[in-house]
């Protein structure tokens, strides 16, 4: 596997694989996500219209993408991302927000997971952004599908530096399997000063 950055427009011939993978890994738990095209490419627009958004990109020797970790400046998140940062008084300039780290279950246990935070944190740094920070979606302990021995990504976030800070939070929806309809769905921000 190899590691690929890319930034701004250089992001677009990626958007279909990153979508493609979005729907697959996102459907286990704690996400729970029946995805469509359609929602991935509205959904990765913004980091599209970004110049400054960044894909890490773990590709298999073959070429495919098997694991993706995005980010952008907060200013050009969407808008359930940003207005949390507002309202408890950051500075969203100084705010670089990761959307999200996927990767095929068969190639987990690498290192990928750090370096998709090694490289977003030094994009972020070089754009003179000071604060890095991401959502995590918050499931009931009791939930129905929640798998037995699930280990939630909490220890690895904290070894990174990040913690969750309380009252910063959102909603973003999206489509449940099983569900006929999207719903909001609570969020949890988890923030690092670099």
């Amino acid at each position: 596997m190899t590691i690929r950055v890319e930034t701004g427009q250089s992001i677009t011939p990626w958007i279909e694989a990153v979508a493609e993978l979005r729907i697959r890994v996102f459907r286990d738990w704690p996400y729970l996500y029946d995805g469509s095209l359609d929602y991935e490419r509205d959904y990765l627009a913004h980091y599209q219209a970004s110049p400054n958004s960044v894909f890490v990109l773990a590709l298999a020797d073959t070429g495919g993408v098997v694991g993706c970790s995005t980010g952008l400046p907060l200013l050009d998140a969407h808008d359930e991302f940003r207005t949390p940062f507002r309202e408890a008084g950051y500075a969203l300039d100084r705010v670089f927000y990761f959307g999200e780290s996927v990767l095929d279950p068969a190639w987990r246990g690498r290192g990928t997971g750090h370096a998709f935070f090694d490289e977003r944190e030094a994009h972020a740094r070089k754009l003179g952004h000071d604060i890095t920070a991401f959502c995590a979606v918050v499931r009931s302990s009791d939930h129905p599908r929640r798998p037995a021995g699930y280990r939630p990504l909490d220890e690895f976030w904290e070894k990174r530096g990040y913690k969750p800070i309380g009252g910063l939070t959102t909603s973003f929806a999206w489509q449940d399997i099983g569900e006929t309809r999207e719903t909001d769905k609570p969020m949890q921000f988890w923030v690092k000063q670099l």
